[in-house]
């Protein structure tokens, strides 16, 4: 690769985020023009929170921002109708029109966070595909799209090739998908000028279609530019945890849940983590990747407060490495722990110890708690529950209004009593 000139490659590149890119001295010198690159990344509204998972796509667009460039947020609330098929085994639940418009409410906020929205040349933008897909009709659009596109080259693509290896249905609607995504480009490009695509890997074969179509249409030259797959040093997908998908909005992760999340990141991981998901200078994650030991906790407090801080504020960040600080060292129980109330009547009605834990979701279930029980992981106010105990009662909680539930080291919450 010959030497790159433009900020924002330089940049991408330094911090991990290029997996694979159309030209990609075409598109530095597109990026060390005096012109801003206009780049999109689409978010299919499937759930009602986009998760850590999501977090290198939106931090490729604050990049581009920061080095002077236009972002395009896309929501996909047309192809959320749909659902995309790219490493997927089987269909999607699709989901009503209702949900999806409740999803794509719920995920708007999180993107102001990391990105500045307005009116000027590199203020980003948010656009929903619905806008243009739900009022397509039919026949005309597989005289002006469709014909573009070949059944030899769609069925080449990766995610339909194992679907039909597997034996395993695919169904039109999916098969479509493609399509949609390909004229999202075209109509992004058509609308505000856009001249780039960013998406993960999986995306790379819808991606150079979009490109292709925006070719045969336009005549004009675009760019796509994908990330890897990142998952952890122990193999695990980017976001997924044992206890679920890590949420970005605060109603579905609570922010000291977030920041313990990066706090827990394996060893191997925190310098590749603080490039890709925090704005410290490189020659500063140096140094933190020098930490060996027990110094490398160092770092990952680092880590923790920056990614915290970034989603939901710098009170939040410091109150969660606040309590941190009580519940680890001190071994005390931060004001920022998750927290449940119940009521006296509760207590009367029969709570059990196993129940508790459930109930502040330390675990999935009866079994699981269980399970740590007799590994000696449960701890109730840092004493380890030796067996079954009976019902919570009242006078647990004399003392100080409240008890903490642990599971291992790591793992806290709180029960108080109203």
């Amino acid at each position: 690769m010959s030497e790159l000139t433009s900020k924002l490659l330089q940049n991408l590149i330094n911090r991990g985020y290029l997996y694979q890119s159309t030209d990609i001295a075409e598109l530095d010198e597109a990026a060390s023009a005096n012109l801003p690159l206009i780049g999109y990344i689409g978010f299919d509204c499937t759930a009602a929170s986009l998760h850590v998972g999501s977090l290198v796509q939106i931090m490729m667009l604050r990049h581009l921002q920061q080095a002077g460039n236009k972002p395009i947020v896309l929501l996909g609330g047309g192809t959320t109708k749909i659902g995309d098929p790219t490493d997927k085994d089987k269909s999607r639940p699709l989901l009503d029109d209702a949900q999806i418009s409740r999803n794509t409410a719920s995920i708007k906020a999180v993107f102001a966070k990391y990105l500045t929205f307005g009116d000027g040349p590199t203020d980003a933008i948010l656009v929903d595909n619905d806008d243009w897909l739900s009022p397509l009709q039919l026949i005309p659009f597989l005289r002006d799209v469709g014909r573009h596109f070949t059944i030899n080259k769609m069925i080449k693509m990766e995610s339909v090739k194992r679907r039909i290896a597997d034996e395993n249905e695919m169904t039109f609607l999916e098969f479509n998908y493609l399509l949609l995504q390909s004229y999202d480009f075209l109509e992004l490009n058509q609308r505000y000028g856009c001249n780039l695509q960013l998406g993960g890997s999986d995306q790379w074969g819808n991606m150079v279609n979009g490109k292709d179509l925006i070719r045969r249409v336009n005549g004009q030259n675009v760019h796509v530019f994908t990330s890897p797959l990142i998952t952890t040093a122990s193999g695990a997908k980017m976001g997924k945890t044992a206890a679920g998908a890590v949420w970005l909005n605060a109603d579905a992760r609570s922010p000291y849940e977030y920041w313990q999340f990066w706090r827990n990141t394996e060893d191997p991981d925190v310098g590749k983590f603080l490039k890709l998901f925090t704005d410290l200078p490189l020659a500063e994650i140096e140094k933190l990747e020098q930490l060996e030991g027990g110094e490398i906790n160092q770092a990952k407090i680092v880590l923790a407060n920056a990614c915290t801080e970034m989603l939901h504020g710098a009170k939040a960040a410091k109150a969660a490495d606040e309590t941190a600080r009580q519940t680890f060292s001190l071994g005390g129980a931060g004001d920022d722990l998750p927290t449940i109330e119940l009521s006296k009547q509760q207590l009367e009605q029969g709570v059990s110890v196993v129940q508790a834990f459930v109930l502040v979701k330390l675990v999935a279930s009866n079994g699981e708690a269980k399970r740590h029980i007799n590994a000696g992981a449960l701890k109730i106010n840092d004493t380890a529950v030796a067996a079954l105990l009976p019902n919570l009662i009242a006078s647990d909680f004399a003392k100080t209004g409240q008890i903490k539930l642990s599971v291992g080291k790591k793992k806290h919450a709180l029960i108080k009593l109203r």
